[in-house]
């Protein structure tokens, strides 16, 4: 029971970091806002864990955890938080979960990356398919228009994304991954900061301008996304199969999408569906080949 517990955790409350992502950023500068969400998050994860008795971390873990931290947060979710302020938050969760695509590619332009099945390429092109379906310039003017450099950066976003994730595979992190992740957390929330800084965010910055509506999605992101969402990731890593852990990947786009419908009125058209269906099938499919590939070894 506990493991599906914490599995739905991750299935809803990932998926819904999107939509609090848009409401926080309609009234608060995008890096600022980030950088403030994981400095909290990361300061409260690394704090209790050093209570409970983690070791301290050494320079080398501090090292591997700051180039993760600003590949994942800085470029990652920096991207992701600076394009909702154009583009919808389910149609931002798609593109986004291309991630694994480019993974994928990364992978195999190494020398020493893992080599992969055709189902795996299969997979690969369909993604890129849903991708040219949802952002095609030949659009109509009867068709929902996405905003192209929105769109455009978060791709870099999930290439960023997957870049930090295929260095976090073998970097030098501490044994407890909870400590690991507020050191994840501290230093991309940082680099953030500095990024908002840089770009003149505090001239931006207003506290009587900011929307009920943003306080609560930067309390949503701290408390569910952050906290709860990462806390249930991780120890489901530790507690649960890898296959059932990986199908986060393609039901968060699912979620995302349909909550930002639900709630914030979001267009829902055939083209959105057809680049829907093509991309969480594209993951799925990778992730299931990946499964079986090792399997099979």
């Amino acid at each position: 029971m506990g493991i599906w517990i914490a599995i739905l955790s991750v299935y809803i409350v990932w998926g819904s970091t999107y939509l609090a992502i848009r409401f926080a950023v309609q009234t608060m500068p995008p890096f600022l806002m980030a950088g403030i969400r994981f400095l909290i998050s990361g300061s409260l994860l690394y704090f209790v864990r050093r209570v409970l008795g983690d070791p301290p971390p050494t320079r080398r873990e501090w090292r591997s955890a700051s180039i993760i931290g600003i590949f994942l947060l800085v470029g990652g979710n920096g991207g992701v938080v600076w394009a909702e302020q154009w583009v919808v938050s389910g149609i931002a969760a798609l593109l986004v979960a291309t991630a694994p695509l480019w993974m994928i590619l990364i992978d195999t332009l190494h020398p020493h990356g893992l080599k992969y099945n055709h189902w795996v390429f299969l997979g690969v092109l369909l993604g890129f398919a849903g991708i040219f379906i949802l952002i095609h310039p030949f659009q109509s003017r009867h068709q929902v228009d996405i905003h192209m450099i929105g769109a455009v950066v978060l791709i870099f976003a999930s290439l960023f994304w997957s870049i930090g994730s295929l260095y976090s595979r073998h970097a030098k992190l501490p044994s407890s991954p909870l400590l690991g992740t507020g050191m994840e957390m501290l230093t991309g929330g940082g680099g953030l900061l500095l990024l908002g800084i840089l770009t003149g965010e505090l001239n931006q910055l207003s506290l009587t301008s900011i929307s009920k509506e943003s306080w609560l999605g930067l309390v949503y992101l701290i408390v569910f996304g952050s906290l709860i969402g990462f806390t249930a990731y991780t120890w489901l890593l530790r507690n649960a199969s890898t296959p059932l852990v990986s199908t986060y990947a393609y039901v968060n786009p699912i979620v995302a999408v349909f909550l930002g419908y639900l709630i914030a009125e979001e267009p829902l058209t055939f083209r959105i569906l057809t680049a829907t269906v093509l991309v969480v099938g594209s993951v799925a499919l990778i992730t299931i080949a990946q499964h079986r590939h090792l399997r099979s070894k």
